[in-house]
């Protein structure tokens, strides 16, 4: 039997980092030593609490089907959350998800028709271009490497790729792939874009906890971005939560009740007993939450200091915990290359829309990144 596969599905690749992870498994399998730098996931184990609080949560019973959009206890440490943001959200704003991917999935997909312009800041995490093709959507991109990935000297950039005719933007701060955490000034200048074209902008801050020295602003607490912005969030960075699978958006109410349609009919609710896990790593983290933090900026600035040893000039992050390192040659070679002759695992910039980069994460231990750096420097990768 021959199968004919539908047209969207052919629109995309598979996830690039994915696949690096899948040849790095590989080489594992044959006994390499792989130094992985290329999945953005936490180095450090959920929360005692945290995994307590699910476990006692399946004791109690929490086995069952949730309420589609989130228990109501999980919804209202949310909103507590997005308060303290500056964000006025309640309840009935609400989804929450299995994972923040599935949020943002949910958004382009009640938001985007065919032919719709979806407008990215390359470097863009390389899900958004996907999520934008299966619903149809037109890209255009901005592209901010020449700024040292920073938005606010690109504000004119973007005022020349917005019009009447954009459809939604998509603002991911502190971002991935770069740790770019964008100022204010930057988010206000998206803010009078947004009014003046009518735009719906997604705000993905699923680093906020996880900054350097400098503030993150959300969106959706300026002034006039109330009824335009969907603020997507979640547990697996911050927490390092990653296969718990749980996240959430906040949207105006009619946005809501649009994309609760496609929640119901697809996933039907996040994992009743994760998110009560939820409510505890909301409710008594904060310890944990500032350890891994301070690791990741500690593995940061060494990094930044070991790379200019080898006279390599990187863009500093302020968040996340990801940098993008500028290589001379092809990037999809560059990172094939790494993997094979030094066993370090990267993944290409143009996965990003950033050619001529790659990015490296340090969800790592400060051993495993020298490992790595000495590696790349003995077979002539700097």
């Amino acid at each position: 039997m021959s199968m004919e596969f539908a047209d969207r599905v052919g629109r995309v690749e598979p996830s690039a980092t994915l696949a690096i992870s899948d040849l790095a498994s590989k080489l594992e399998a044959e006994g390499k030593d792989v130094v992985d730098l290329s999945v953005g996931e936490p180095d450090f184990p959920t929360p005692e609490n945290v995994i307590q609080a699910g476990k006692d949560a399946m004791d109690a019973g929490h086995t069952g089907y949730a309420p589609s959009n989130g228990v109501p206890e999980l919804k209202e440490a949310i909103v507590e959350k997005l308060e303290a943001d500056g964000i006025d959200c309640g309840p009935e704003n609400l989804i929450v998800t299995p994972g923040a991917k599935q949020a943002l999935y949910e958004t382009v997909e009640t938001l985007i028709d065919d032919g719709d312009e979806v407008v990215l800041l390359d470097p863009a995490w390389v899900s958004y271009e996907a999520m934008v093709k299966l619903a149809g959507g037109s890209l255009n991109r901005v592209d901010l490497s020449d700024y040292d990935f920073q938005l606010e000297p690109a504000l004119d950039d973007l005022g020349d790729a917005v019009s009447d005719d954009t459809e939604l933007l998509v603002v991911n701060s502190p971002s991935n792939p770069t740790g770019a955490v964008y100022t204010e000034e930057a988010l206000e200048g998206v803010r009078d874009l947004a009014v003046e074209h009518d735009i719906t902008v997604i705000s993905d801050e699923i680093y906020d906890e996880i900054t350097y020295g400098v503030d993150q602003t959300s969106l959706g607490s300026l002034e006039g971005m109330e009824d335009r912005t969907v603020t997507v969030n979640g547990f697996s960075k911050a927490y390092s939560m990653t296969g718990w699978r749980l996240g959430y958006l906040c949207a105006p109410e009619d946005l809501v009740s649009q994309a609760g349609k496609l929640h119901s009919h697809s996933v039907s609710s996040a994992v009743n007993f994760v998110q009560h896990a939820g409510i505890e790593a909301l409710s008594n983290t904060d310890e944990s939450v500032e350890e891994m933090r301070a690791a990741f900026e500690e593995r940061r600035d060494m990094l930044v200091d070991l790379l200019a040893e080898h006279d390599v000039d990187v863009a500093v992050p302020d968040g996340a915990f990801y940098m993008m390192l500028p290589v001379d040659d092809d990037d999809q070679s560059w990172a094939e290359g790494a993997l094979e002759d030094a066993h370090v695992a990267t993944v290409p910039g143009s996965a990003f829309g950033a050619p001529g980069y790659v990015r490296i994460s340090y969800a790592a231990s400060e051993e495993r990144l020298r490992e790595a750096v000495d590696r790349l420097a003995e077979n002539d990768y700097f």
